[in-house]
């Protein structure tokens, strides 16, 4: 379900039940391309198999999805077109197209190729824990994070949303647990990346190796500072967290053995929910503790 996860505090007033959110999403829900129509986003149900209901809540957490569709219309295919249309103008005019005019014959082919251009749909999903009142948006893009918290915001007027903030930065908990001074819930993993301090195009990257290996942790004591680090966190759930707060590569230990016969597709997906949001309930706390809300 999850791979990535971006936490955004909340500052405001979330929907009290699955159906009045599910409701207010409607607002906002998800309409097919038209036309000429680049992008649409929206929401789309949970789980269409069984509910219409766009939020699902589950041991106090909210799910939602957003889809998007866009054209795929590729620079180089308005190019070719628009390079026939110039040789079609030269060989009518006797001369080259003006700038104005070449805009003109751009803007021309892109409107009468978009219709049609193939479709390609993404979906995302998010949750909102209302314990910790914090939105998580599984996305890897900072760029799709902000769609979707543009269609949330949107749907809800009174929902306020910002970057989840702590006293003190995460480079620094990165540090500590790749040294080894972390709490016993953060074990290092076995993926970093490095970034010089004094050069920060200068960066060296180790994917699958034993970062408690001198020859590597010497690095940080010569003056580079970790931008990720793969993390084990409780013995369940592993991840490679930046300086900046944002999850990627999120996997649950053992969530993918199929040894249990699920004939119930929402009864697995519920059950996948409890895990991951419960861990990440377990996980805000501890990095509260540790950097301070």
């Amino acid at each position: 379900m999850f791979r990535n996860v971006r936490f955004y505090a909340l500052d405001g007033e979330w929907p009290e039940s699955e159906e009045t959110l599910s409701g207010n999403l409607e607002k906002a829900a998800f309409e097919p391309c038209g036309p000429f129509t680049e992008r649409s986003s929206g929401w789309v149900p949970v789980d269409a198999d069984t509910s219409d209901l766009l939020a699902r809540r589950v041991n106090g957490a909210d799910l939602f999805r957003l889809r998007s569709q866009s054209r795929v219309l590729p620079h180089a295919v308005i190019n070719e077109e628009l390079e026939a249309r110039i040789g079609e103008y030269r060989e009518r005019m006797q001369e080259p197209p003006p700038p104005r005019e070449k805009r003109r014959l751009k803007a021309e082919a892109r409107d009468e190729l978009l219709p049609k251009a193939m479709l390609k749909s993404d979906r995302i999903w998010g949750y909102f824990d209302t314990k910790e009142k914090v939105v998580g948006i599984d996305a890897a893009q900072e760029s799709g994070a902000e769609r979707f918290l543009r269609r949330l915001q949107a749907a809800n007027e009174r929902v306020n949303l910002q970057p989840l903030q702590y006293k003190k930065p995460f480079d620094e908990l990165l540090t500590k647990v790749f040294l080894g001074g972390a709490p016993g819930r953060f074990a290092v993993g076995r993926e970093c990346r490095m970034q010089d301090a004094a050069d920060s195009g200068s960066t060296v990257r180790w994917s699958n190796f034993d970062l408690s290996d001198r020859s590597i942790r010497d690095h940080v004591a010569h003056g580079m500072r970790l931008t990720h680090l793969e993390i084990v966190y409780d013995n369940i759930m592993r991840f490679v967290m930046s300086d900046t707060g944002v999850i990627t590569k999120l996997r649950f230990l053992g969530m993918d053995d199929d040894s249990e016969d699920h004939t119930d597709p929402l009864a697995r997906l519920d059950a996948e929910f409890v895990v991951i949001t419960g861990t990440l309930r377990n996980l805000l706390g501890d990095l509260g503790k540790l950097l301070g809300r």
